[in-house]
């Protein structure tokens, strides 16, 4: 029998549903968040509608209440609106904005599908009813999901993984939501076949991520084990996405935590229990010869940084511990190590880092998107200032700045925008609905010129982001004309980052020689090269040799300019600093070859 009190909150949903049906929702209502009641009687006029035909009442109330100034209501309205505008999109329409913004992105990946249904199906229908009621009134975790969902995310995949996940034990999916959403954001796709790098084989180490329903299962019952250094409930799923991303299988890492007994606070020698093969780095031999990449096999045989970084990542996901394989290139080689999540919520990213020397930077891959990530990006979500409310306040704006923006309301959107940067500066995503609306609006170059210089400037401790803005801002310098004060912004930058971002005057050398082939001819772009070499390249490394020159080296091959290739080799060795019997030296002997071998 359905309990009485069950009954009455049907009857008093189906009596909301009906009474409500082709009316705006009551004012006094939208200035308070959704009451369960009100969220039935949604989802019952979406069973018989389709959820399409709610979204224009959702919005009405959310903006209402946002007008108002009421944020904890509009912020759940809009949720609410925005879930319904997920499950109302049909297969025919996500597909095709979906591969767009994939090759936009450039994160496809041989090991994707090539082909994918459009069927004229909302993408919301694989949820059953009980769960989308229930993810209605989820306002932190819709908070979270909405938050982190980007438009690489194939959500026909993701949606199904969520209701797997709650049909196989709804219970458990109830304790463990974050987790849920993010095995359901990262295994939307399978992993690209560098991942988690490229120096091991398929047939030694196949790409691929276990069933969601067997990888949700063993991290729940690992911490009800108490076998997790990490609370998994109390983490959220910008955290937990990268725990999940997992290459090793659950056998693996359940023999892991028999062998590792580091605990949370000395992890990083994790790094060190696989010893370190010098005899593959002498004999250049950078991809592992066996036959398996089992960790145990990993140990046994010892490896190069590349898998000690990796057996490290996996013996940290073992124990609940969100872990990143990163790769960098420092004055004279090439190196790996990991990165983890530490007990105070902060990521540590130099475990294993200065085994060899010290290196500027690393690079990771997010597993929910596949772009290429920074740690320094990283330590921008480890300062937690996510977790503010003033950062809180400034999600809701920014949620209202896109949402106006999509409907064509640009004044409103810059307002919202605005609201959003007051609140924290730090929110990367206000400043571009701010950037959007302006140009939007008509602005002049100058205006929005003015809007890169104070966005520069509240990133002025993230040099990754300071130099996005400072870029832009060169480049709307140079459009307009004003190619001094273009490269008076770039110097300012360089400056500023020689001494601790040396990788991000690599990065302006190279695209400053980038532009010049693309635009100037040859000559140019020889002075081009040269200046970047001479004024970047003084003391560099591997890095500014794989960005810059050997770029632009074969550059010259392909043109038939031996001579002009040996010129740009002979100044940037010169310029460089080449140690003898390093990597960076073998690689100009390898480059020279190459130059000398050319007709």
């Amino acid at each position: 029998m359905i309990p009485f009190r069950q009954l009455a909150a049907l009857a008093a949903a189906a009596a909301l549903a009906t009474a409500a049906a082709g009316r705006p929702i009551p004012e006094a209502e939208a200035l308070q968040p959704p009451t369960p009641a009100r969220l039935a009687a949604v989802a019952a006029a979406a069973k018989q509608d389709g959820w399409g035909p709610q979204q224009a009442d959702l919005r009405a109330a959310a903006r209402l209440a946002y007008e108002r100034d009421k944020l904890p209501a509009a912020e759940a309205w809009n949720h609410v609106r925005r879930w319904a505008e997920l499950f109302a999109q049909t297969e025919a329409e996500f597909v095709p904005q979906w591969i767009a913004a994939v090759n936009a992105a450039q994160v496809g990946h041989p090991n994707m599908p090539s082909r994918y249904g459009t069927r004229p199906v909302p993408i919301g229908d694989v949820l059953a009813p009980e769960l989308k009621l229930w993810l209605l009134g989820q306002t932190e975790l819709s908070g979270e999901f909405h938050a982190l969902v980007s438009p690489v995310d194939f959500l026909p995949r993701s949606f199904a993984i969520l209701q797997e996940l709650y049909a196989h034990d709804a219970a458990v999916f109830k304790k463990f939501p974050a987790l849920a959403v993010a095995i359901a954001l990262v295994y939307d796709v399978p992993p690209p076949p560098i991942w988690p790098h490229a120096q091991v084989t398929a047939e030694a180490l196949p790409r691929r991520f276990p069933a969601p329903t067997a990888a949700f299962a063993w991290w729940a019952k690992q911490e009800q084990l108490g076998k997790t250094y990490h609370r998994l409930a109390r983490l959220g799923p910008d955290e937990l996405k990268f725990l999940v991303d997992v290459a090793a299988p659950f056998a693996e890492l359940e023999w892991a935590q028999l062998v590792s007994n580091h605990p949370l606070g000395q992890l990083a020698g994790a790094y060190t229990m696989v010893r370190y093969r010098n005899d593959r780095l002498a004999n250049r031999t950078p991809i592992w010869s066996g036959s398996s990449y089992a960790l145990a096999e990993i140990m046994a045989a010892g490896g190069i940084c590349a898998d000690q970084a990796y057996f490290a990542t996996q013996v940290g996901k073992a124990r609940g511990v969100p872990t990143l394989l990163f790769s960098g290139a420092g004055n004279d080689g090439r190196h790996a190590w990991f990165g983890y999540l530490g007990a105070d919520g902060k990521w540590k990213m130099d475990a294993g880092r200065y085994a060899e020397q010290r290196f500027v930077t690393g690079f990771a891959r997010d597993p929910q998107t596949w772009r290429e990530i920074s740690d320094h990006e990283l330590a921008f979500l480890g300062e937690r200032f996510r977790d503010l409310p003033s950062f809180r306040q400034s999600r809701v704006h920014v949620a209202f700045a896109a949402d106006f923006l999509a409907t064509g309301l640009d004044r409103a959107a810059g307002t919202a925008a605005r609201k959003a940067v007051n609140f924290e500066r730090r929110n990367q995503a206000g400043w571009e609905f701010l950037l959007t609306a302006a140009r939007r609006e008509g602005r002049d170059a100058k205006a929005v010129e003015s809007l890169l210089r104070e966005a520069a400037a509240a990133f002025a401790r993230y040099p990754d982001l300071e130099l996005l803005y400072g870029k832009r801002l060169a480049d709307s310098l140079r459009a307009r004309g004003e190619t001094s004060l273009a490269d008076a912004e770039l110097q300012r930058l360089a400056a500023k980052n020689r001494s601790g971002r040396s990788d991000l005057n690599v990065e302006q050398a190279r695209d400053a020689v980038r532009r010049a082939i693309a635009t100037q001819p040859l000559p140019q772009q020889l002075l081009a090269y040269n200046q970047a070499v001479d004024t970047f390249g003084r003391g560099a490394g591997v890095a500014f040799f794989d960005q810059v020159v050997a770029g632009f080296v074969e550059h010259l091959l392909r043109l038939g300019r031996r001579t002009e290739a040996q010129q740009a080799l002979d100044r940037a060795r010169r310029a460089l600093r080449v140690e003898p019997k390093s990597q960076l030296a073998a690689d100009f002997e390898l480059l020279g070859k190459t130059v000398r071998e050319t007709k």
